[in-house]
């Protein structure tokens, strides 16, 4: 899969950082989940000065040429930019996109390494949350190690989103980046079966950052979700990469080529899910969604590119029952605008959203979470559970968000790490 988006010249990215007002009161930088200095980088970058542009990027982001890729940006940075409105908003996505990339390709010096003597500090997840809160305390002087289940560091980043939107290489390369920050990653390693949070802290943790994510999906509570050929989209697309990846063979891709396939939500996982499956030769592709397409959550990019690959989506089509014989999907019962209606299928892909899965919680003791399974933090120290000394943040605490929204809750919490673990050092605990 090609990225869909291509990617500056130097002489593009320049000029377009020249149409910067470098507005007094940037709005593009309130519109950013992260404060983002734009116009700063685009200063720099206007003034040829690449190095500098990633410097003052990188003092707010991990991930930038993450964060260039998958942001919504219409609905942050650049729907706020004073001159969106008249068409010719300044592209931030892109531009970011471009410094990051050309820091990276063209090997500019990286920042000092910083000294690990301030503590020791666990993260539980690799995804856009456990990333950040590593790479945050390393620059602060942490020592840090990232436990991820997978074989590969990158959770979501790597497992659920498509090459079209974020090559494989790109996510990569920003690990390799936070690594040579002095940040250690353990792989294959599950935290509640390989190793505990208990045993973290036996083993000289004084803090535990817990962003595993939300790894179990919702289901639709409809009859028939049981049936063979229900399938959730984020297996779905984790399959898919590993297939694309040549770890296993097409045959466990559960979409096959020649299916109808339908796909039930309309949020950006609902976009990559539908766009994959005609990618793996689906027959057609219909998405369902029970709203009309003002309260759709994809960003409108996603949706345009789907509509491009030839998805069929219908509006006010709320999920009845699945059908089936011989225990397999053959179709979806729907209520729609006109009444009852059956749409034929041989795969039903599940995009209504995911909740915590309990195994790291339930491994130890103290951590209180709510009605629906989802951890319960603190203000100060901001992300603190109710067991002391383990924090947590991303998805399994604000429920499934953006990727710069993970990373704007997760850089308060690694503040709240070590304000934490500096009070304990102040009162001689």
């Amino acid at each position: 899969m090609k990225e869909e988006i291509p990617g500056y010249t130097v002489a593009e990215a320049v000029k377009e950082a020249r149409r910067c007002l470098n507005c007094p009161k940037p709005l593009c930088r309130t519109g950013c989940p992260i404060e983002n200095e734009i116009p700063q980088f685009n200063h720099a970058l206007a003034q040829g000065n690449i190095g500098e542009a990633y410097r003052i990027i990188s003092q707010k982001s991990n991930l930038p040429a993450i964060c260039g890729r998958v942001c919504p940006h219409e609905n942050q940075c650049e729907g706020h930019c004073v001159l969106y409105k008249s068409g010719k908003g300044i592209k931030i996505g892109r531009i970011e996109k471009f410094i990051a990339d050309f820091y990276s390709e063209n090997q500019l010096s990286s920042e000092k390494l910083v000294p690990k003597t301030k503590g020791k500090v666990a993260v539980i997840g690799s995804g856009p949350a456990g990333l950040t809160v590593a790479g945050d305390l390393a620059r602060k002087g942490y020592n840090v190690v990232v436990y991820e289940g997978e074989a590969e560091p990158g959770g979501v980043l790597l497992y659920g989103i498509p090459d079209f939107r974020l090559p494989k290489e790109v996510v990569r390369r920003e690990i390799k980046n936070i690594e040579a920050l002095g940040v250690t990653f353990v792989c294959n390693t599950r935290v509640g079966t390989d190793i505990t949070i208990d045993k973290m802290f036996e083993e000289g943790f004084e803090a535990v950052f817990i962003g595993a994510g939300t790894s179990v999906a919702k289901g639709l509570g409809i009859p028939g979700e049981n049936l063979k050929g229900v399938i959730q989209s984020s297996y779905f697309l984790r399959m898919t990469r590993l297939f694309l990846d040549e770890k296993v063979d097409r045959t466990e891709v559960p979409v096959e080529e020649g299916d109808r396939v339908i796909v039930i939500g309309a949020g950006n996982v609902a976009m990559d899910a539908c766009r994959t499956a005609v990618m793996m030769k689906a027959s057609s592709v219909v998405d369902c969604y029970r709203r009309t397409i003002e309260f759709m959550k994809a960003a409108h990019a996603e949706y345009d590119g789907a509509v491009k690959d030839g998805v069929d989506f219908k509006w006010e089509y709320t999920p009845l029952e699945v059908v089936g014989e011989n225990g397999k999907v053959t179709g979806l019962k729907v209520s729609t605008p006109e009444g009852e209606k059956i749409l034929p299928a041989d795969k039903i892909l599940i995009a209504v959203g995911s909740k915590p899965a309990g195994i790291v919680i339930s491994s130890t003791t103290g951590i209180d979470v709510d009605e629906s399974g989802y951890v319960i933090t603190k203000q100060t120290p901001y992300g603190m559970t109710t067991k002391n000394g383990v924090f947590a943040g991303g998805d399994i605490v604000h429920k499934p968000a953006t990727v710069v929204l993970a990373m704007r809750e997760a850089k308060k919490v690694a503040q709240g790490i070590a304000d934490y673990i500096e009070a304990r050092k102040l009162l001689g605990v």
